[in-house]
């Protein structure tokens, strides 16, 4: 069901109401206008400085379509949803996208001969960029609920394939060293079918997905959504499919240098959560009180 109707609320003030805004609407948005929501989620570190032009073309639309996304959330233009994207620009500038600048003018200046050990530290750097976003934008509320949510759940499924693959077996292997039972959702011969049905209340499910965002990963989710278990995911956007079924998710954007994404944000991630919560079942044995009743 798409929608370009202008809608009559307010709208949005700053970068992160748009953004919750545009996450709440996006079924409700056509086709286009999703693309451009998507777009604009992604490069929001840049967007004050985008000629209407370059979005269109970057999304595959016209122009037109970049003002009907405007005048959906209730800006009078383009011009004026810029202004709430330059405002908040200076606070927002991220290490990784500046670092996209970098790279390609190391390959101009290289003219396609960049010795091997260039395209190591051009990676290494691009990822060191990439945990600084991460370290920024990580919220402390959202690990604390993920915690809970781990501690209190008598099995933790996790679930990811294709490129997230690795990042869903760390996480599987780091937490059988707690007293969890753990399931690896194994999609080898069809067989995550019979596993799912093997999800409860109150279990939760670690789902890992990125763009274009693995349907086998996307059905296991619903599954466990179906089945009442929690969702927490590890996603590169609210307006991800996993965001759309989970109880909490992390927003990880990785960098890309020499046009591959790199996997470091999520695996950092991964670890952290681990430890955090092998460290909160640690307390919970000596009998200190959870996080939610230290921080209600």
């Amino acid at each position: 069901m798409g929608s370009s109707v202008v809608a009559s609320a307010a709208p949005p003030a700053t970068v992160d109401a748009f953004l919750k805004r545009a996450s709440s609407e996006f079924e409700l948005l056509s086709r286009q206008l999703k693309a451009i929501a998507r777009y604009v989620e992604r490069h929001r570190d840049h967007l004050g400085l985008e000629k209407i032009h370059d979005v269109a073309a970057r999304c595959d639309v016209q122009p037109s379509a970049v003002v009907r996304f405007a005048k959906h959330f209730g800006y009078s233009g383009y011009s004026d949803l810029q202004r709430v994207f330059r405002n908040g620009m200076t606070q927002r500038i991220a290490p990784s996208r500046n670092y996209q600048a970098r790279i390609r003018s190391v390959v101009e200046a290289a003219q396609g001969a960049l010795a091997p050990a260039d395209i190591a530290h051009e990676f290494v750097g691009g990822t060191i960029a990439g945990l600084q976003e991460l370290q920024r934008d990580l919220k402390a509320s959202t690990v604390n609920k993920a915690v809970e949510l781990l501690a209190a759940a008598p099995t933790v499924w996790v679930v990811g394939s294709r490129r997230a693959y690795p990042v869903a077996a760390y996480l599987a292997y780091a937490l059988q060293h707690t007293d969890k039972a753990v399931q690896l959702v194994s999609f080898v011969g069809a067989m995550h079918q019979g596993q799912l049905r093997g999800v409860r209340e109150g279990e939760v499910m670690i789902a890992v997905s990125f763009a274009p965002y693995a349907p086998e990963t996307v059905a296991a989710v619903e599954a466990a959504r179906e089945q009442g278990a929690r969702v927490i995911a590890i996603t590169d956007s609210r307006m991800s499919p996993l965001a759309a079924h989970s109880a909490l998710d992390f927003i990880v954007h990785e960098s890309s240098t020499f046009g591959f994404r790199a996997l470091t944000n999520a695996m950092a991630l991964a670890q952290g959560l681990f430890v955090a919560l092998a460290y909160r079942l640690e307390l919970s044995l000596a009998g200190h009180p959870s996080l939610e009743e230290v921080h209600p």
